[in-house]
């Protein structure tokens, strides 16, 4: 098996944590998101383990939760000490009404409304992380109405690429996020952020890319970063108290995928980092990474039920399942890579060629194409592994298709994350 947390029990079923995968959907139904909070646990732990060991004292793993965001998602998460990033003011919402300290929490986005911001700053939002010049003046002036001072990180492009796919490298030049260092533009954006009086600048962020399965990457974005904090304290006198280097550390999809030891890439980071400020001559900031897929990714298996086996004579077979993009758009977006398996017949030999197909009326909804499955006929219980991130958060209700329920599993236990929807919830907003 892919991961340690799943394997086949005497039927001959898939297990999640011990638990059938058959008797989940029996009980819930499907599609079924089924998620293991002592894996989520184990991640977090990695994380927070290897930062207070490998980096500068002060230093913190904030959990990105555009990968996976629902609100007892939030308490695992702060139960095991870890801050947290937002991308909306939906997901600031989520993360409030989850009780999660607002000090830790960082509010990430190019383009902030100053309705976003007022709802940040009025909540009690932690810190910024501020994208462009405009954002800086709004911040600037909704803090003074508020009678606040606000802090903020300032995201910078460090010229980035990790050699991910195009739609997920965000490090470069030439993107919608951050402001370019190599311009220069980055140098007077901070010029200018330090003379705002309702704004406190803490440090710098960047984020090159996602997938990303070794440390070199975040190394030259930290050699770049930390090269500007030097000339920042050089040039105007600012002391970066905080540099985040983003999140990105990939996971595995499937069998072919490397092996990552992320605690190994961390120690590496931190040595580099080290190294680097002494060349600089400076002191270390506080680093801040934000991991997200690596947090959720593997932790979740969705299982849909099989409704029909179709072979096309001299082409392909199709097998349908009762999801697809709806709950799981990766495959269309991007092509992504999943381990698939019968969870019904998970002791027998996968030799049935064939492509994953959706419900939706849409050519492209596919799950996967060309993989190997045993023997499937209608009524199996399919399993796709790694479905907890960037599948639920992107998930829609394209041709009115209900989003699926997620179920954590702990300790031979399970209880409703988030529920199923229904028919209802699909027309509440009409009139």
């Amino acid at each position: 098996m892919l991961y340690s947390n799943l394997s086949v029990n005497e039927k001959g079923h898939l297990t999640i944590a011990g638990l059938d995968a058959v008797t989940l959907v029996e009980q819930y139904g499907s599609p079924l998101m089924v998620l293991d909070e002592n894996k989520v646990r184990e991640n977090c732990r990695t994380y927070i383990d290897a930062v207070k060991k490998y980096l500068p004292t002060g230093s913190k793993p904030l959990y990105a939760g555009k990968a996976f965001c629902f609100k007892s998602l939030y308490n695992i998460i702060e139960s095991e000490g870890m801050g947290a990033d937002v991308v909306s003011p939906g997901e600031l919402y989520v993360v409030n009404a989850a009780n999660f300290p607002l000090e830790y929490v960082y509010f990430h986005g190019n383009n902030k409304t100053d309705e976003d911001i007022t709802f940040a700053i009025k909540t009690g939002i932690g810190r910024f992380v501020a994208d462009n010049r405009d954002e800086l003046i709004s911040i600037d002036r909704i803090a003074g109405e508020n009678g606040k001072k606000q802090r903020v990180l300032l995201r910078l492009s460090p010229g980035i690429d990790p050699h991910t796919h195009a739609k997920i490298s965000t490090g470069n030049v030439d993107s919608k996020f951050g402001t370019a260092i190599e311009t220069g533009q980055a140098t007077e954006l901070l010029k200018f952020a330090l003379t705002l009086k309702n704004i406190e600048v803490e440090g710098f962020h960047c984020h090159i890319g996602s997938q990303i399965f070794e440390s070199e990457p975040f190394c030259d974005a930290a050699d770049i970063m930390l090269r500007f904090v030097a000339d920042a304290k050089e040039n105007l006198g600012f002391e970066t108290k905080y540099l985040n280097l983003g999140g990105g550390f990939g996971v595995r999809y499937v069998e072919s995928h490397p092996k990552i030891d992320i605690a190994d890439n961390i120690k590496k980071l931190g040595e580099h980092v080290n190294a680097a400020c002494e060349r600089f001559g400076i002191t270390a900031p506080a680093i801040l990474l934000e991991p997200g897929r690596s947090i959720v990714a593997d932790t979740c298996t969705t299982l849909y039920r099989i409704g029909s086996v179709k072979t096309i004579t001299g082409y392909k077979s199709y097998v349908s399942i009762d999801g697809g993009m709806t709950d799981n758009p990766r495959y269309a977006l991007y092509g992504s890579e999943y381990t698939v398996l019968n969870a019904s017949k998970a002791d027998k030999s996968a030799d049935f060629v064939c492509t994953i197909a959706g419900r939706c009326c849409e050519s492209g909804d596919l799950i996967q194409e060309g993989v190997k499955v045993a023997s499937p006929e209608r009524g199996d219980i399919l399993a796709v592994l790694t479905t907890g991130a960037y599948n639920y958060s992107m998930a829609s209700n394209y041709n009115r298709i209900c989003r699926p329920a997620v179920i954590i599993v702990k300790d031979g236990e399970t209880r409703v994350g988030i529920r199923r929807e229904t028919f209802e919830d699909l027309i509440r907003y009409d009139m």
